[in-house]
């Protein structure tokens, strides 16, 4: 390998560690927002950020707080049919809190969907 080579391999080494560690942090930053509507639902935070950290199980854990039934897992498998779902159970959370259902449906858009999971995590 050339220097110049090498340079380049550290380089797109860095990115993806830099990329990875990027991704970690919006993952536990979603689960610690999750976790703390879990709490305001009246599950306790423990319990719910546990739940909202492990793959799979964080779905479940957005389906009990949706109040929705466990098979939706399902639907959530087939394409196009997920989207709807996924609004459908956005929605229901939103309700929950307090905020319009209509707030469920603005999650499917980037950006605003971090500023719709602030507001039903850390508002009144």
């Amino acid at each position: 390998m050339t220097p110049e080579q090498l340079q380049q391999y550290h380089i797109s080494e860095g990115m993806i560690m830099g990329g990875l560690v990027v991704y970690l942090i919006f993952y536990l930053f979603f689960a610690f927002c999750l976790a703390k509507i879990g709490e305001k639902l009246g599950m306790p935070f423990g319990k719910a950020f546990l739940m909202a950290v492990i793959p799979i199980v964080n779905i479940i854990l957005i389906l009990q707080l949706a109040g929705k039934p466990l098979w939706w897992i399902i639907l959530l498998l087939i394409p196009f049919v997920n989207v709807v779902i996924g609004v459908m159970v956005w929605m229901a959370i939103c309700e929950k809190r307090g905020r319009p259902g209509w707030h469920g449906i603005l999650m499917i858009l980037p950006i605003v969907n971090v500023v719709i999971l602030l507001m039903l995590a850390f508002g009144k």
